[in-house]
């Protein structure tokens, strides 16, 4: 598998130093937090997107996807959901980047009206997201944090420009067992988002491997079903300014995630 790590655990930080971090710490990859916050975002210029996607190709470092916060299940209208989605899809474009990860954010409706609205919005840009070479991952989040939930969308939705993104952390939360998260989310996974956490009622974040969430569990049931693809460290500083910063962690996270892949396998 290829790790990568996510932008929210460095928020703000400028994409120069972004890619020294990936290359000193051997991380093939990154997840570009999409806000305005942030230096890469879809605002930018066609000239800032083309010498981000330069800076990548010159460090050798892929951009694994674009973690953007359109909530495809949320109550409203469709289309400032879809055009959100359309400026995300071209930007990844642009950047080279596979994958954008959308949200669930039904709130508290019904799931079946939860799940009606995100499958109609999802299905109105996956052709879209076909022609742009670009995969919409719905993550395990929210209203739709356990697999089980993210599939009854994707099933519906049917279309393989549309897949899941598995954030360890939710699926856990909402009482699945990562076999189960896995066998709900195997047709349509895009890539893992890994981190840890003191406990269900204190989410701060966690070196990985200091917490209490089952990533040994994830990576043996990924190695045992042959899973190569990307682990991305989502580290949430951002929303936690207590949180240790991530650039000291971030070796010894990659050999901790090192080291799970050795024993899986």
């Amino acid at each position: 598998m290829k790790l990568a790590f996510s932008t929210l655990g460095v928020p703000g930080l400028p994409l120069s130093e972004v890619l020294a971090l990936a290359t000193a710490h051997g991380y093939h990859g990154v997840e570009l937090r999409a806000h305005p916050e942030e230096p890469v975002h879809p605002g930018l210029g066609p000239a800032e997107r083309a010498a981000a996607a330069a800076a990548f190709t010159a460090a050798g470092v892929e951009v694994l996807g674009l973690a953007g916060y359109a909530r495809v299940a949320a109550p409203g209208a469709d289309e400032p959901v879809l055009t959100e989605i359309r400026r995300l899809l071209d930007l990844a474009h642009d950047l080279g980047a596979p994958f954008v990860r959308v949200f669930p954010g039904g709130g508290d409706q019904p799931a079946a009206d939860a799940d009606a609205t995100a499958v109609r919005r999802l299905t109105g840009v996956a052709e879209r997201a076909a022609a742009l070479g670009v995969r919409i991952l719905l993550e395990t989040h929210d209203s739709h944090r356990t697999g089980a939930a993210a599939s009854r969308v994707l099933g519906a939705v049917g279309h393989p420009q549309v897949g899941a993104l598995w954030d360890v952390m939710h699926p856990w939360l909402g009482g699945e067992q990562p076999s189960e998260t896995y066998r709900a989310l195997a047709p349509y996974l895009g890539y893992v988002q890994v981190k840890d956490i003191a406990s269900a009622d204190d989410t701060t974040p966690l070196p990985l491997g200091a917490g209490v969430l089952p990533l040994t569990e994830c990576v043996d049931v990924l190695c045992r079903h042959g899973w190569d693809g990307w682990l991305c460290w989502e580290y949430e500083k951002r929303w936690y300014e207590s949180a240790a910063p991530l650039p000291g962690l971030l070796g010894a996270g990659r050999a901790h995630l090192a080291r799970l892949l050795s024993e899986a396998a």
